[in-house]
């Protein structure tokens, strides 16, 4: 399976790159006889249907042509959306001052799960600015899952000005 992933990886990596988009993900779920797998990317401007659709038809015919997936397998291609998981350290420093929540595994003053503002990233720790108790710090390993959040005020006042 880790061969499978591996390879979904790279192929991913590369079909993005190839059509100027940014992988954002890509992961197998379920099993050998039942393999799903889910390619996220973006780009600035926001991500087309037509994007996912390109890549999809593009990652079938190298998934098909290489044939490691030793079975059939359902492949999904989107954009991340807007409440987009924050999957490494690199996520937090490009969203630093986006609204976050985030869950940490080892609880921090007696608190796993933060809500408020990504501060920024110094070395191997997320600053985070917390709703309920201010600015805290935890190292990037400990955090189990990480989302950011719409920023609805911001919203309106965007909508307000087109």
């Amino acid at each position: 399976m880790r061969s499978i992933e591996g390879k979904v990886q790279e192929n991913a990596a590369r079909v993005a790159e190839e059509n100027r988009l940014e992988l954002v993900h890509a992961e197998t779920v379920g099993t050998i006889a039942n393999l799903t797998i889910r390619v996220f990317i973006d780009k600035p401007d926001g991500v087309t249907h037509e994007d996912c659709s390109i890549v999809s038809r593009q990652l079938g015919e190298i998934f098909d042509a290489e044939d490691f997936i030793p079975s059939s397998y359902l492949l999904e291609v989107s954009s991340p959306g807007l409440e987009r998981r924050l999957y490494n350290l690199k996520d937090f420093e490009k969203f630093a001052g986006s609204l976050a929540k985030v869950k940490i595994k080892a609880a921090i003053d007696g608190q796993k799960n933060f809500r408020g503002r990504i501060a920024g990233v110094e070395g191997d720790e997320v600053i985070f600015d917390d709703k309920t108790n201010g600015t805290v710090r935890f190292p990037y390993e400990v955090v189990a899952k990480a989302n950011l959040e719409i920023d609805f005020e911001e919203e309106l006042k965007q909508s307000g000005k087109r």
